[in-house]
């Protein structure tokens, strides 16, 4: 490896400069503080069903606003089933019976105390995590360069205006991407992506989000992805998540490798679009992402072999078909 490298023979490792240096450091934290305070909340779920309360069954979230004002009234020692339930706001969809039956339990003075620790916790780790988002939105609007896109032709004249967007902003655009995750995408890829990464092939790899390719002789098999990053692997994972549900292009890509990939395989391609859509973002500051829309394979795929796939699945439940062209 010392010879390779004193003849030039290997490529540089990826070293992000200071200011993206910082980012990860912020972003990172925030992502600990964020699962940590995660945990706290399942434990103060576990405490409640120890005391025989079902909150959970009836509310989304119980640590918001009805879900609090029930909490700190069980700590402070208030009981009745009836007038816990009428603590809960107007969104909450569960009745008052439904609300009093799961508030029926035996919450003790030890439950009491336990669930106000970690009520102290959640609050903590929440400043905490309001602040690290501060700072971390700050050094972003210092470092990262403001982009002028085209907003098209808002007032009739025929002529583009250029808007000023930030770089968070564009990524935002991308489904399943929101703010915070466009901010730990850039933090651990850096700011300058075509400096370090000539094409998006590059950049996917260095984040092993394509399957690696195993040869032996004249033989070429693919294998895992591997490890990569963890940090940006976690935050594309929970984009490519949320990018599954919508109706857009990279929700329909989902629905359509799931059925005969698997989910976690699937989860991995939607990612990858997804990297690759940043990577041509961040190289282009004039781009701004525009989905092409669920019927994009419907659209472009060969009506022949469409027609020929579904007469196959016909025979293969039983059914004779004769094809009719339709008039024109």
């Amino acid at each position: 490896m010392a010879k390779l490298a004193e003849r030039g023979m290997l490529r540089r490792s990826f070293v992000p400069p200071k200011p993206v240096r910082e980012l990860r450091d912020l972003t990172r934290t925030r992502a600990v503080l964020t699962h940590e305070r995660t945990r706290h909340k399942q434990r103060g779920e576990k405490l409640l069903e120890d005391a025989q309360i079902k909150l959970t069954t009836v509310l989304s979230d119980i640590y918001g606003v009805s879900g609090r004002a029930m909490l700190e009234a069980l700590i402070a020692g208030e009981r009745s089933p009836v007038a816990l339930a009428s603590l809960a706001h107007g969104g909450v969809k569960a009745s008052p019976s439904q609300l009093a039956e799961a508030l029926r339990g035996g919450f003790e003075e030890h439950h009491a105390f336990m669930m106000r620790t970690l009520l102290d916790m959640i609050d903590h780790l929440t400043v905490q995590i309001d602040k690290l988002t501060a700072r971390i939105t700050h050094l972003f609007a210092d470092h990262a360069p403001t982009s002028f896109t085209d907003a098209g032709d808002p007032d009739g004249t025929g002529q583009g205006l250029l808007t000023p967007m930030s770089d968070i902003e564009r990524l935002d655009e991308i489904p399943g991407v929101g703010p915070g995750t466009a901010q730990v995408i850039l933090a651990e890829t850096g700011l300058d992506l075509a400096a370090v990464f000539p094409t998006p092939g590059h950049l996917v790899s260095w984040a092993k989000l394509s399957p690696r390719t195993i040869q032996s002789g004249n033989k070429n098999t693919s294998s895992r992805t591997g490890k990569g990053n963890p940090w940006l692997r976690g935050a594309l994972g929970e984009a490519a998540i949320s990018a599954a549900r919508t109706d857009t292009f990279l929700g329909a890509r989902y629905r359509r490798l799931v059925k005969r990939r698997g989910h976690m395989k699937a989860l991995v391609a939607v990612a990858r679009s997804i990297l690759v859509a940043v990577w041509h973002l961040m190289t282009n500051p004039h781009a701004r992402y525009r989905d092409l829309g669920p019927d994009w394979h419907n659209r472009h795929q060969d009506p022949h072999r469409r027609t020929r796939d579904l007469v196959r699945q016909l025979k293969a439940l039983g059914h004779d078909v004769t094809l009719t062209p339709a008039a024109v």
